[in-house]
């Protein structure tokens, strides 16, 4: 294998010394030392906002198979409908997208405010939407439309100033006997992964980076058990012909990438990770289904674009054309109405970087900018109401504040202990999120998180991402960001713990809290001096979370709080949590 290895990088050398289109490898090397990450990132940091492309055969059948709709996204009805790959080939017959116009694809997402495109160059179908010179299983030789899209994108992006990005599935493909992830297919006469990746993947990856022009983005997915040295041939082929290119965390296991990917669900606090990106869907599907209407509200698209830009991230918006080459209206509708928000408060998400709060306010988000060593927030205000006051946890001294849209509009910005207040007046002047300038006198500083504590009702919530851990033999719970809980809570000395305030004490109150796990297991509740020890139910899986109750607890004087749950030892199975609930006991 080793030696099959170096004839293939030799023979990658000796295509590189010979094509034009490609630097040497010395001055390749030279060229990667020389670039820094950051200075790669910088154009990503200052984006914020991106346009995911899903596009393929899969759009002939449109989530429907045998006339039955198919569970998953579209790009998963082969697998799902279990469909053999003779049959699914014919889909590639029916592949006319002659409406489809590369201009007009850029254009839309540059007037939505996008500064970057990552499109499907390869799904798990194994379908190639290039003139693929590795399978003739592609757009160009297997459809009647003939025409190599990517490369009408990448023209139309260098010609729209957008950065120009491929997606590519490489562990998985349906088609090739060596691909990962068809196993009901028994027509398929088996070869290696390793062969699959020197075959086909690895030599479309090098096309894709060498016949396209400048590539912004490499977007991997879906990792699977690939042997080191082709992941590694991978990971270096991409790097050394396009040194300034940023790929994601979905390569490998040892393969970090340059940025964190989350899917569908944005973190719901600032990550550790410095850079991080949600993709999402515009609807319910990645790629087109006929009968996929749920579309996200323009309200909640625009938000979204807000939160993740409040948190220091980049948001990736996918759309999915359908077999004629067009994207539906509702789709263009809101991308256009996102453009417009951007129109007047762009500057309130480009370059931004994550709100210096450690709180996340209840009106609505913060980004932020240091420009001459001093803090430009930008308040996004969701809740705005004639009088109402915005409190912002930052000790600091206000130079100016006044209304993105119009500066003329100025607010009064109150220094007081608990931070600074800004008194709204008049009304919105935007129903979705008006933005405010809050310019300080110095670089931002933060007052410590407020303290969990009672609502109005007297109940007390305590969420996963608040939990704190004391992990007594190494590693052993965690919160997970895209499931929203205490997730690998394995180890049977993990402690999780929350502390918070009471302020209407008096009585009992009953506590609760969600678990989902395989097996029954046992914890021991501690708190208020109290200590008990509870079995919790198995709920069916890790996914399927059910409410516990865990007893009830007397509260009897104002002041700090901790609730702390610890294992049982041998008898703790791995669960997970999410959050906890106290509510003042009922009087019968």
């Amino acid at each position: 294998m080793r030696k099959l290895i170096l004839v293939f990088i030799g023979l990658i050398l000796i295509f590189n010394s010979s094509c034009k289109e490609v630097q040497s490898q010395t001055q390749l090397e030279e060229e990667v030392k020389q670039i820094t990450d950051e200075e790669r990132m910088e154009w990503w940091k200052e984006a914020r906002f991106g346009m995911f492309i899903h596009w393929g055969i899969y759009s002939i059948p449109a989530g429907f198979y045998k006339g039955e709709p198919q569970k998953n996204s579209a790009e998963w009805i082969m697998n799902r409908g279990k469909i053999p790959i003779a049959e699914y080939e014919t889909f590639a017959n029916e592949f006319n997208p002659t409406k489809f116009n590369a201009k007009e694809f850029v254009a839309l997402a540059k007037e939505a405010g996008m500064k970057y495109m990552v499109i499907t160059a390869k799904h798990h179908d194994g379908f190639s939407m290039f003139n693929s010179k590795a399978s003739p299983y592609n757009i160009v030789k297997a459809t009647p439309f003939k025409r190599d899209v990517l490369k009408e994108l990448a023209k139309a992006c260098q010609e729209q100033g957008i950065k120009f990005g491929f997606y590519y599935s490489q562990a998985q493909d349906w088609h090739h006997p060596g691909g990962m992830g068809n196993n009901w297919d028994k027509t398929i006469e088996r070869v290696s992964s390793d062969a699959y990746v020197y075959e086909k993947a690895l030599p479309e990856v090098k096309q894709l980076l060498t016949e396209y022009g400048p590539i912004a983005i490499f977007w991997w997915d879906t990792p699977r058990k690939m042997t080191k040295e082709v992941v590694d041939s991978l990971y270096h082929i991409t790097t050394a012909l396009q040194p300034k290119i940023i790929t994601n965390d979905r390569l490998g296991e040892a393969y970090p990438g340059d940025h964190k990917t989350f899917e569908r669900h944005g973190p719901r606090r600032t990550p550790e990770a410095k850079y991080w990106e949600l993709c999402q869907p515009i609807s319910g599907s990645w790629g087109y289904r006929s009968d996929d209407n749920n579309f996200k509200s323009i309200t909640t698209l625009i938000r979204n674009l807000i939160d993740q830009s409040s948190k220091g991230g980049n948001y990736l918006l996918n759309v999915s054309p359908t077999s004629e080459g067009t994207i539906k209206s509702e789709a263009t509708d809101r991308l256009k109405a996102i453009g417009a928000w951007m129109n007047t408060n762009s500057e309130a998400i480009y370059g931004t970087e994550a709100s210096p709060c450690a709180d996340e306010p209840e009106w609505g988000r913060i980004t932020m900018k240091t420009i001459d060593n001093r803090g430009l927030l930008y308040l996004h205000v969701y809740d705005w109401a004639d009088g109402a006051s915005l409190p912002i946890r930052l000790n600091n001294q206000v130079e100016a504040c006044y209304l993105l849209s119009d500066k003329s509009r100025t607010f009064n910005a109150i220094p007081l202990g608990e931070g600074i207040q800004v008194q709204l007046t008049g009304n919105a002047p935007d129903a979705i999120a008006s933005v405010i300038v809050l310019k300080l006198k110095e670089l931002p500083n933060a007052l410590p998180q407020k303290p969990l504590g009672q609502d109005d009702e007297g109940v007390v919530t305590l969420p996963a991402f608040r939990a704190q851990y004391e992990n007594l033999q190494g590693p052993g719970a965690q919160y997970d960001e895209r499931k929203d809980c205490v997730s690998s809570w394995e180890s049977e000395t993990a402690r999780v713990y929350w502390t918070f305030t009471i302020e209407k004490p008096g009585g009992m109150v009953d506590i609760s809290a969600e678990f989902a796990g395989n097996n029954d297991t046992e914890i021991t509740l501690t708190f208020n001096g109290k200590s008990e020890n509870i079995k919790i139910p198995a709920s069916g899986n890790s996914k399927k979370f059910k409410v516990v109750e865990l007893g009830s607890f007397a509260i009897d004087k104002v002041g700090y709080y901790e609730i702390s749950m610890l294992p049982v030892a041998n008898k703790w199975k791995a669960v997970n949590m999410k959050r906890v609930t106290l509510k003042p006991k009922q009087s019968k």
